[in-house]
């Protein structure tokens, strides 16, 4: 089966779309890269700041997408293991839209500690469970005929991808948050960030829901 050029590309684009979302929405921690600089008083701590972040968000990726890369060797499951993993993303958005409060955990974490803080937000967003229907989209699509191809080729293929896309994901996460982040520092200041804090928590949950119902009708289309 030869992939269709569009899906993988429309499934690229939602990885980077995803990242995008995900660094416009403050839940990810872009005011906190403002904070920093605020207080350090120098634009380097921005940047830093906004790395920091990116590497907790990366690792978080890596987290939820590297075991599911390894289970889609286990081709005759494939399906199943797609539908399942829609089924945890509808029941992450549904638990969000009743439960409403962040978590207590990451108002304990210092934060200097802004990697640990970045990985466990992303963690209890659900942020790499948005990402786990496109991710084992883009593995069946660049399957080919996966019945000719070895198990361990194509777990080093999935490993590959997973890592790719954590990487497309955080680089769009990261550009969105800083130039938001960058825009507040040097031209807007804090006050406009306490007046203009919004809260995409209820979009959050229910795109959610979206990416899961989505990805379990790709996974019954075969697409």
């Amino acid at each position: 089966m030869i992939p269709d050029p569009s899906s993988v590309t429309a499934l690229w684009g939602a990885v980077v779309f995803a990242g995008v979302y995900h660094g416009i929405n403050p839940g990810m921690g872009w005011p906190l890269a403002v904070s920093a600089a605020l207080m350090e008083r120098r634009h380097g701590a921005l940047a830093s700041a906004l790395a920091l972040l990116a590497l907790g968000h990366f690792l978080a990726m890596l987290a939820i997408l590297l075991p599911f890369s390894m289970m889609v060797v286990l081709l005759e499951w494939q399906t199943s293991i797609r539908i399942g993993a829609g089924l945890i993303v509808i029941a992450m958005g549904g638990y969000l839209l009743i439960n409403r409060r962040h978590p207590r955990i990451l108002a304990r974490i210092h934060p200097a500690r802004l990697a640990l803080w970045s990985f466990l937000a992303a963690m209890a967003h659900g942020a790499g469970l948005m990402l786990l229907p496109i991710f084992l989209g883009i593995c069946t699509a660049n399957g080919g005929e996966t019945g000719h191809v070895a198990a361990q080729s194509l777990m080093t293929g999935t490993l590959r991808t997973a890592l790719l896309v954590a990487g497309v994901h955080t680089l769009a996460m990261t550009l969105a948050g800083g130039v938001i982040a960058t825009v507040i520092y040097f031209w807007l200041g804090l006050k406009f960030l306490s007046r203009g804090w919004f809260n995409l928590d209820l979009v959050w949950a229910l795109s959610l829901v979206c990416v899961g119902v989505f990805g379990i009708w790709s996974a019954v289309q075969g697409h």
